[in-house]
């Protein structure tokens, strides 16, 4: 497969493996609670560099995000964004720190070496039914397109979509009036990737009549030739009887009949061939019953503003939230919306780490409110806007907006989030350093599992139990001895006793290895190994590995 080469590419290829974990910090004051308090189990809202933001949820969400969004910056040279990523190359530190504009003749390779290290991240993130879309407009579609090729697989390419963002040309365009964006889509496994139906419309539906009162209702007449040469299909090119009046039928002269004379006589005997109102058509027509359609009908590969939304409409939603509107292209909650309704469900996880104006956010609420569903959503933020315009926009049409014409705006779509900000880097040296620098236990809980197997746990304890069990990913018990506490890391306390070896072996009953992270130990390996344990200790700081593999010690 052909591959994509930039400038830079050698150092941002893995650079995802070196950006620190960061424990997400919950901002109370920020947060919009539900009755039990701010939780990282409700929907998120972070603030910080995205490319953190997603390293950081890795160990409670890798591989439980259903549907990725991202607008991220269009690179047209007039955003002046910055690349800041900090990749340990002389090259990376000369491009640290400067705007990126129009000027800059390299504004292309620092745009992929932007996106790349993220893109890797999201993919890590969704499930293996899930689809990745993202927005960008022709300048760097082409780039993007084999980025995403590399990085998922080609095979695993779903669509380009043309999303139209307005419905007038700007007449003083200097050659042409750009209309669209695209949106390539991406499933993380195309076997596996799981898309609705969208709703029938009313103009569908009412091309379906009922002229012969039949008794299965409404149906629609199809044609009963196809554009088939003789010569191809011999055996559709055959005699028809009109039953009303006896006469003999021949398709036209460039066309065939659309299905075997067995299957017409079949159709025939069903009432399923239409002759017209009087029975004196020169060909017949095939019913189609409403009853028979599918329940909705297929996306399509152009989505019209007026089902998607342009980018006026959304301009007017923000105007009615915020009196001093800061973003010339927002997107709109149509657009949004119509993506959720193709690849979401109702209790699906929603991811937009360019979350911008929190137009996801919003949209998600809106479609909850509309059919009683639990999604729940990420946002991520890196500017300073996080909270004061994408959580105050979720604040707001949760609480309502009075200028709104639709009533639920008005009384407010209700809910709860919680902000967070991002923490200190979990290293090492953390674990004995003292002081507020220790994660918190589940903090570290999180970070050994992914680390150790790269899976999220399901549900992180929240503090330790008596064998310091954390949890079982993919068949592989876990257990950690960790206190956010110097001294209790430093002490006999944290090390694997005699005791404490058979309490884990009584509380596992299933007969596998135990994985144990700990200070420290007082029995051999080759004792904890044995059949009476079944232990296989992982030092902390220094057995932070993936155990499942050829690390190592493992089975």
């Amino acid at each position: 497969m052909p591959t994509l080469d930039f400038k830079g590419k050698p150092f941002v290829y893995s650079h995802h493996l070196s950006v620190p974990f960061r424990g997400l910090e919950i901002d109370a004051k920020k947060s919009m609670p539900g009755p039990d308090g701010p939780s990282l189990d409700d929907n998120l809202i972070i603030h910080g560099d995205n490319l953190h933001a997603l390293k950081a949820l890795l160990p409670k969400y890798a591989g439980k995000v259903d549907v990725i969004y991202i607008d991220p910056p269009y690179n047209t040279g007039n955003e002046g964004w910055v690349y800041n990523d900090n990749v340990n190359s002389p090259l990376m530190k000369e491009w640290l720190g400067d705007t990126v504009d129009g000027e800059d003749l390299e504004r292309h390779d620092k745009w992929l070496c932007m996106m790349w290290p993220r893109v890797t991240l999201l993919k890590e993130l969704l499930t293996e039914t899930g689809a990745i879309l993202v927005n960008i407009d022709d300048t760097e579609v082409g780039n993007l397109r084999l980025m995403l090729d590399e990085i998922f697989g080609s095979k695993n390419f779903i669509s380009n979509v043309v999303w139209q963002k307005k419905y007038s040309p700007q007449n003083d365009a200097k050659l042409f009036s750009a209309m669209h964006d695209h949106i390539l889509i991406y499933a993380k496994d195309i076997e596996n990737v799981e898309l609705n139906l969208l709703p029938r419309t009313a103009k569908q539906d009412k091309a379906y009549k009922n002229p012969d009162n039949d008794s299965r209702g409404p149906w629609k007449a199809t044609d009963s030739t196809c554009n088939k040469s003789r010569t191809q299909r011999p055996n559709l090119y055959y005699e028809i009887t009109n039953p009303n009046n006896g006469d003999k039928i021949l398709p036209l002269e460039t066309r065939v009949w659309r299905y075997s004379n067995d299957v017409h006589v079949q159709k025939e005997n069903d009432n399923r061939v239409y002759w017209g109102k009087d029975g004196s058509n020169k060909t017949p027509a095939y019913k189609s019953f409403l009853t028979e359609v599918k329940a909705g009908r297929v996306p399509t590969t152009i989505w019209d503003y007026k089902e998607a939304g342009h980018n006026q409409l959304a301009r007017q939603e923000l105007n009615l939230i915020f009196d001093d509107n800061p973003f010339d292209t927002p997107k709109p909650t149509k657009l949004l919306e119509y993506v959720l309704k193709i690849f979401s469900n109702k209790n699906s996880l929603i991811l937009d780490s360019f979350a911008g104006s929190g137009t996801t956010g919003h949209a998600v609420k809106i479609l909850n409110s509309a059919d009683g569903g639990q999604r729940k959503f990420i946002l991520v933020e890196t500017e300073h806007y996080a909270d004061e315009i994408t959580a105050e926009r979720i604040r707001r049409v949760s609480d309502g907006i009075p200028a709104a014409k639709d009533e639920n705006h008005k009384k407010g779509l209700g809910g709860s989030f919680t902000f967070c900000n991002l923490g200190a880097p979990i290293d090492v040296d953390s674990f004995f350093a003292g002081g507020e620098g220790m994660p918190k236990y589940d903090q570290i809980a999180s970070y050994i599992a992914y680390t150790a197997t790269g899976e999220a746990l399901a549900k992180p304890p929240p503090k330790p139990r008596k064998d310091w069990f954390i949890g079982e990913v993919n068949g592989t018990r876990l257990h950690l001895i960790y206190k956010n506490d110097a001294d209790f890391m430093k002490s006999g306390a944290a090390a694997l006793t005699e005791d404490l070896a058979k309490e884990i072996a009584k509380s596992n009953t299933s007969g596998k290895t135990a994985y144990v992270f700990g200070a420290v130990k007082y029995l051999s390996q080759k004792e904890l190994s044995s059949a009476d344990y079944r232990i296989q200790f992982c030092q902390l700081p220094y057995s932070i590995y993936r155990i499942m593999g050829d690390a190592p010690g493992t089975e």
